[in-house]
């Protein structure tokens, strides 16, 4: 059955004025005040008064929409009678207005200078039997004057209107108008024309409403009793703290007399003082139980507990130092020498601010250890921090105490690990520090690192300046590339090579063996190390800048050795060259040169890497083509160019070189740089890729005792590259005794250590002609050979499968 009971024989339009209303929804036979602001309600408000018409009000579906379009409203609101229009000071008004019916947009007619639309009246839909509607609107009813006593938005007038409704539609319209839920919900109900449907949609919501509002006054009544309780505890702590100033005892057993006697005795700054005497003041009045009380307490803890003029006495004996340096680190000779300069001056004028150093080099190569070493002789704490991978810069600089959990940074915590305000600083990794949303970590070292600012360093926590010109700073790293060019120029960088064999064995022989002997439970009695046997160790199971992998190999000889005591064995383990396989298995590395480079097309280059030194193969070989490059080995762009110059300067000078002038017509050629998984980079391989090029077309095998290095031009330049003592210290432990460098870099040398240089040759190239006469032999590998070589390999291929 459809009828529309609620209305009274009023005549509705077919077009009205539509005003949008924001964050509310209006019901029929509800009574508001509407504020009107916006220039358009404005117009419209005045339009309705001048024609005594009805109006349309819909809701806007984002509240924060100025000025809606058709779009940004509902299709569905309510007829209203404007009752009484009130002007305000301000320009606006506010119309009182009474809902009639349900409506639906067909369409707006008009956008300007109002909202009009074609609407058409909702008849509501009613049930034969009204009992069960009666039902509903009656349960609603208890339901609102239970959620009276919780919900502050309904008024006793709220009250009073609903219990003497009668009509179960209004009922379900107007406990929902009264109550506070979102406009999309409230939207849904307007939108429901069937009674008997609405009222069950109301009640479930309502009933909802009303379990949230019941939840509420439960969490409000917990922390009622809580704040009762606390307001207890504190009233009699306050009587407590009167009986103990009366008694003289409050002074020495609370936190703020403990704190005010260390404070006392503290040896603070003026400056600090005044700080923490202010603070005290403020946790004196404060709570025990308040969350504030300990974050002040522990502010004033670090405030008291920092070493503010606390300093060790450094040991002004140079030669006591150097002994102790020499002791403890093999070689190094660069370093120890800028420490003992750092202490002579030390020893004239004693106000000198701290050096901050950087050691850059290899992993393995001892920079960690060098600095606790350092601490050690000059008689100074050690603090280390490990910047590896460190993205937030409240690391270094902290948190400021608004923050749960505040503490200050890394460098305050370290001052006041090491107790003094003047130790050794280690900051690990500072190559390897990150950057992201929450700041840039290098950026704040730039301030700990400046000899200019870190007397009056600034913690986030602190909030009062720390002095670190005394702090002798030592950072490490790996690489200079990745650390910001402003922090770099900070320190002094001192570059920390790799070793060479002789060193290494060294290194082993006075700190490695002792050490592993020791840690495995053994003595020089049980076991020895012979000096060719850890020759054999370096330069067949190692091939590394440092001696990490050296010292590995060392503990699994002791490890073998100590099982072999464990299991009875009593006499001495001496280790020799021979027996050096027994404990680590077949050889790993071997001179592989003669073996890559016995057939045109492979030269053996030269490269250097964040580890160190290495050397590198360039393999060129053509095919039938039409005259392709191809390159393979993840070369990088700088290095495909090399190959292109290259290929370019051979094809001009063919005939010098007696190449036929149009080979490239004939064949396409391939460049391939072992290993293919990891990427390569840098012009330095020019040349090595010249003269496997070269040695390709001619047929001419390259020396196999050559390696070489140097950016290439096209007009037959060589010109210089960088990390030339890496490079030949790669070539040395390769077993390499010959190596082409650009003529420029021959001022690199002085930095090659003497033994290497007195084992190796060098030649220094200025043209790429040069290069040719040096690199090049004169032997040719004929097509008999090559058959040869091809039938050993298929031989060997078919003894190997017939095992």
């Amino acid at each position: 059955m459809t009828q529309n009971r609620n209305l009274e024989e009023i005549h509705i339009p077919e077009v009205l004025p539509v005003i949008p209303v924001r964050n509310t929804v209006f019901f029929p036979h509800q009574f508001i005040p509407l504020a009107i602001g916006r220039p358009k309600s404005l117009r419209l408000i005045e339009y309705a008064l001048k024609e005594n018409t009805l109006i349309g009000v819909i809701a806007q579906k984002e509240g924060s929409i100025d000025d809606p379009t058709p779009e940004d409203l509902y299709t569905v609101g309510t007829v209203a009678r404007i009752l009484k229009v009130i002007d305000l000071p301000d320009g606006s008004k506010s119309a009182f207005i009474q809902g009639i019916s349900r409506f639906r947009v067909k369409k707006f007619v008009q956008t300007e200078p109002f909202f009009e639309a074609e609407i058409e009246v909702i008849s509501e839909t009613y049930p034969e039997d009204d009992l069960k509607i009666e039902a509903l609107a009656t349960n609603l009813k208890n339901l609102f004057q239970k959620a009276s006593d919780l919900a502050p938005e309904i008024t006793t007038e709220h009250q009073a209107m609903i219990s003497n409704l009668r009509e179960p539609a209004v009922v379900g319209d107007l406990v929902i108008a009264f109550t506070n839920l979102p406009v999309d919900e409230k939207q849904e109900i307007l939108e429901i024309f069937d009674v008997e449907k609405r009222l069950e949609k109301v009640t479930y919501v309502f009933n909802r409403y009303l379990q949230t509002l019941e939840l509420g006054k439960k969490i409000q009544s917990e922390v009622q009793d809580e704040i009762s309780r606390s307001q207890r505890e504190m009233y009699l702590r306050q009587q407590l703290k009167a009986i103990q100033k009366e008694l003289g005892e409050y002074e020495e057993t609370s936190d703020v007399g403990e704190l005010k006697k260390r404070l006392e005795e503290a040896d603070l700054p003026d400056e600090v003082r005044k700080v923490a005497e202010k603070e005290l003041d403020r946790l004196s009045r404060m709570h025990p139980a308040s969350a504030e009380y300990t974050v002040s307490r522990t502010y004033l803890e670090w405030l008291i507990d920092l070493p503010w003029k606390v300093s060790t006495v450094d040991n002004l004996d140079i030669e006591a130092v150097q002994k102790k340096l020499d002791s403890d680190h093999y070689g190094l000779e660069k370093v120890k020498k800028r420490i003992l300069e750092y202490l002579a001056v030390r020893k004239l004028k004693n106000d000198m601010r701290g050096p901050i150093l950087c050691f850059v080099g290899p992993p393995g190569v001892g920079k960690t250890s060098l600095g606790r070493s350092i601490a050690e002789a000059l008689g100074r704490k050690f603090v280390r921090i490990s910047l590896g991978g460190v993205r937030d810069e409240a690391e270094i600089r902290g948190h400021r105490r608004t923050y749960i959990g505040a503490l200050p940074g890394r460098i305050i915590q370290g001052i006041k690990r090491a107790g003094s305000n003047n130790p050794v600083f280690m900051l690990d990794e500072i190559d390897k520090v990150g950057a992201d949303f929450r700041g840039d970590p290098s950026a704040a070292l730039l301030e700990v690192l400046d000899p200019e600012q870190n007397h009056s360093f600034s913690d986030h926590y602190l909030e009062v300046p720390f002095d670190l010109s005394k702090v002798m700073f030592i950072a490490t790293a790996n690489m200079q590339d990745t650390i910001i060019p402003a922090l770099r120029d900070r320190m002094e960088i001192i570059e920390i090579p790799s070793y060479i064999e002789e060193e290494k064995v060294q290194i082993a022989k006075h700190f490695l063996v002792p050490k592993q002997i020791k840690e495995h439970g053994l003595s020089t009695d049980l076991i020895e190390f012979k000096d060719d046997a850890l020759h054999r160790i370096v330069r067949a199971y190692t091939r590394e800048a440092g001696v990490r992998n050296l010292e590995r190999q060392i503990a699994a000889i002791c490890r073998g050795v100590a099982k072999e005591v464990a299991s009875g064995k009593k006499e001495k383990s001496v280790i020799t060259a021979d027996a050096v396989p027994r404990f680590l298995g077949p050889e790993k590395f071997f001179s592989e040169v003669a073996e890559r480079i016995d057939e045109p097309g492979v030269a053996t280059g030269l490269a250097w890497t964040p580890m160190g030194g290495d050397i590198l193969f360039v393999e060129a070989t053509k095919m039938e083509g039409t005259g392709k490059l191809i390159l393979t080995g993840q070369l990088g762009e700088v290095m495909k160019e090399s190959a292109q110059a290259a290929l370019s300067y051979i094809r001009a000078h063919a005939e010098e070189f007696n190449i036929e002038k149009n080979f490239h017509e004939k064949y396409d050629i391939h460049i391939h740089v072992p290993a293919g998984a990891i990427p390569k980079d840098g012009p330095s391989a020019g040349v090595t890729i010249f003269i496997a090029l070269l040695s390709l077309l001619t047929g001419r095998l390259v020396n196999n005792d050559v390696a070489m290095t140097g950016e290439i031009t096209l007009r037959g330049k060589v010109l210089p590259v960088g990390g030339i003592k890496e490079k030949v210290l790669a070539a040395h432990r390769s077993g390499i005794k010959k190596v082409i460098l650009p003529e420029r870099n021959e001022a690199d040398i002085v930095e090659i250590p003497e033994p290497v240089k007195k084992e190796m040759e060098f030649i220094f190239v200025k043209k790429m002609g040069d290069v040719v006469k040096y690199a090049l032999s004169n032997r040719k590998v004929s097509r008999n050979h090559k058959s040869r070589k091809k039938e050993e390999a298929i031989a060997e291929a078919t003894t190997e499968a017939e095992r």
